[in-house]
């Protein structure tokens, strides 16, 4: 399935620092639609220069919407299969009744109308205006239509909080989550699915790896997400990685394999990280 992008129009760009350590000095990775650098510091990859926030969220239109719609089912499918690699199920019964989850990007809220049939209060968060009243007018699920710092959410009101394939569109990945980790109860949880710069396919195919796009501003690893994580107030409990070769790229005869091994070794080319909310006292201790 071919990832959703738009081509960059007349957008402002501008230079930023490393979203994780704040280091000014990167070197040149990669050059196709965009200039992709590698932080000279903690090795995070990103564009540099990027467009503005809110001449990114204009990408997010009718053709997004239409994008979503006839792809939600497939989404909502590997989304279930994702979870599962991290034990959802185990991490849903260590819970009462009264359990709350929010998903961030929720697109069309098939995910949550799910969550919401197991029992959860459910609420979403997605930018694309058409596909939030989709969600809210098909599915009856509470979706908010625009950017998570203006949901207007409650402190300490949710157990689990999703995203899946959203922080690498972000311009502040790190303000995210610390708004995330305001918003999650104590002990409370977040999981996040991104591609995996680290993996496979991106070694294999370099700048013409599928994820290297103008959509996403941040590519992460393990090693890069996980720190970004743990200095944004988070502990990281598990992940897992899938995915060799992508559909079309290989036979059926060499992808099986290669996708098994990938997954195995931890070398797939998504990544999907379990991490909870730290406590107040982890955190001073971590920053001192």
């Amino acid at each position: 399935m071919k990832t959703f992008s738009k081509s960059p129009g007349a957008e402002t760009l501008i230079p930023v620092s490393c979203a994780i350590c704040g280091n000014k000095h990167s070197h040149r990775l990669y050059r196709n639609q965009s200039l992709w650098v590698r932080c000279n510091d903690c090795g995070l990859v990103y564009q540099n220069p990027q467009p503005l926030q809110h001449e990114l969220l204009d990408r997010y239109d009718e053709e997004y919407f239409r994008y979503e719609v006839e792809n939600e089912t497939t989404f909502f499918e590997l989304m279930k299969k994702s979870l599962s690699d991290i034990d959802f199920e185990g991490l849903e019964s260590s819970l009462g009744e009264a359990r709350a989850f929010l998903d961030i990007g929720c697109a069309t809220g098939m995910l949550i109308e799910w969550v919401k049939r197991r029992g959860w209060t459910e609420k979403g968060v997605e930018v694309c205006q058409p596909a939030a009243e989709y969600g809210r007018n098909t599915r009856e699920v509470d979706i908010f239509a625009g950017v998570l710092e203006h949901a207007g959410l409650e402190s300490e009101s949710f157990d689990i909080v999703h995203c899946s394939h959203l922080i690498e569109h972000l311009n502040n990945p790190s303000g995210f989550l610390i708004e995330v980790r305001r918003v999650l109860k104590h002990g409370g949880h977040l999981i996040v699915t991104t591609p995996n710069i680290a993996g496979f396919q991106s070694r294999l195919f370099r700048e013409s790896w599928r994820s290297l796009i103008p959509d996403h501003l941040y590519l992460f690893s393990v090693r890069t997400l996980t720190k970004l994580l743990r200095q944004s107030g988070f502990e990281t409990v598990r992940h897992k990685t899938w995915g060799g070769l992508g559909v079309g790229t290989a036979p059926a005869w060499l992808k099986l394999p290669a996708d098994r091994l990938s997954k195995a070794i931890g070398l797939g080319d998504v990544v999907i990280m379990l991490a909870r909310k730290s406590s107040d006292q982890t955190e001073e201790n971590r920053n001192e």
